[in-house]
């Protein structure tokens, strides 16, 4: 159900919180906004409202295995041995698993805030490693998965040729992702194709990691898509750093930054082990750091230098990558506590008069928007998208308005996203999707399926 106007109580605007304000719609975005405005007839009432934020990361289909790797092996658990058992989640999934499950995590994105995603999507071949018939038979069914629950896709298609720095040969369980480039290029020919069909669709690369790409093919990759969102993962396991080390003499990032024009249209995901000096460069680069804190503390990866990289002027993004535990404030909150327990402080990321969720929200906000659209404006703004959240207070007895009822949205629980609006089409009512009871069924189908 389209929305022409929305008349908001209180709304946080780019510059701050605002009354009685009167949102009006047109063709998916924000045609108009009035400030100290009266309520008009068709006006459809929102107590509190914010934009809805991007979720910079995300790969759908690992939100079908939430909850079953949280078993200790005979050896110490890392992410390489989960990277293990992904491989063998992924080696049984057919199109339609990864239809239904990644379906399933975009409903409990736009649930938990999240209203623009960038879909990570590395999984392209059949189990054996064969090209399906259709080369973007996978990226098909991510569309139609955005398609189903209305959220903005930004879709990022990954190279994956190698197993390891220096061009190392692929594993088996690698055998899904892989490309030449010229076969990149046709899928990402498809993938425009596909991105068209949608409203308010775009179009990025994403060469996995320089363990996964030579140089060269990094370069070739990267110019396949002018002037798009190009990512990839940088410095997320100290491993990974390690053997940068061994094959160049150049941390990750470190060689990113000298040997590739990294620009605001970058991201590098995780981005969690950096020297302070790779911090201030990063930071003057104008790339976003797409930070993952809840991934990143459920596979043991570290803490990200959020603090000094904010410090230096950087830009930050958040993500749900394995999409373990969906949900936006989840993350602002993981991030900000992450920064207290290795500083031994409290509000390590507050900033100037604002609350810490205050700068939070806003940061990943606008770190989200540039990281998946490379474009101004973001938020509640003319011509911004209309991407709106609406809060509910959880608790009856907590009189909380502004900087204080965001701050409970984050870090207490004390209020509840009860509607979103996505391109002004209401996708979440009473904090559920619309559409939530038919793909969880589809959803539960294919877990039986895979997990026996």
């Amino acid at each position: 159900m389209s929305t022409s106007s929305l008349h908001c109580t209180r709304a946080l605007l780019p510059d701050g919180w605002a009354g009685n304000v009167r949102l009006e719609i047109a063709g998916g975005k924000f045609s108009r906004i009035e400030r100290d405005a009266r309520h008009q007839p068709g006006d459809e009432r929102v107590a509190v409202a914010l934009a809805g934020l991007a979720n910079v990361h995300s790969h759908g289909f690992q939100r079908g295995m939430a909850g079953l790797t949280e078993y200790r092996g005979p050896e110490a658990d890392n992410f390489w041995s989960w990277r293990e058992l992904m491989y063998r989640f992924v080696g049984r999934m057919t199109p339609d698993d990864l239809e239904a499950i990644t379906t399933l995590a975009y409903v409990e994105m736009l649930e938990g805030g999240f209203t623009r995603v960038g879909e990570f999507h590395y999984v392209h071949h059949d189990v054996d490693g064969t090209p399906f018939v259709n080369p973007a038979e996978m990226a098909e069914r991510v569309v139609a998965a955005a398609q189903a629950t209305g959220i903005a896709l930004t879709l990022l298609p990954v190279f994956y040729a190698h197993g390891n720095f220096g061009g190392s040969p692929p594993t088996p369980g690698q055998r899904r992702f892989l490309h030449e480039v010229d076969g990149f290029a046709r899928l990402l020919e498809s993938s425009r194709r596909l991105i068209g069909t949608l409203s308010d669709g775009n179009l990025g690369v994403a060469p996995h990691s320089l363990r996964a790409v030579t140089p060269q093919q990094l370069r070739q990759v990267v110019a396949l898509a002018p002037g798009g969102p190009v990512h990839i993962h940088a410095a997320e396991q100290t491993k990974e750093v390690d053997d940068c080390l061994a094959w160049c003499g150049k941390r990750p990032v470190e060689w990113l930054l000298e040997n590739v024009d990294v620009d605001a249209r970058w991201c590098l995901v995780h981005a969690t082990h950096l020297t302070a000096g790779e911090i201030t460069r990063l930071a003057r680069s104008g790339a976003v750091a797409g930070f993952c804190p809840v991934t990143e503390a459920n596979l043991g990866d570290g803490i990200a230098p959020a603090a000094p990289f904010m410090a230096a002027g950087g830009t930050f993004g958040i993500g749900t990558d394995s999409n373990v535990s969906i949900d936006a404030a989840q993350e602002l909150r993981q991030l900000e506590y992450s920064q207290r327990l290795r500083d031994r402080a409290r509000n390590v990321l507050g900033q100037g008069a604002h609350s810490t969720g205050h700068t939070l929200y806003a940061e990943a906000q606008r770190g989200g928007a540039q990281a998946l659209t490379g474009r101004a404006p973001a938020g509640l703004c003319v011509g911004a998208p209309a991407d709106c959240v609406a809060l509910g207070e959880g608790a009856p007895d907590a009189r909380r308005s502004d900087d204080v009822l965001l701050d409970g949205l984050i870090f207490a629980g004390t209020a509840r996203i009860d509607r979103v609006w996505r391109g002004g089409r209401l996708v979440v009512e009473r904090g559920a999707h619309v559409a939530r009871e038919a793909v969880t069924r589809r959803f539960r189908e294919a877990l039986e399926r895979l997990v026996r």
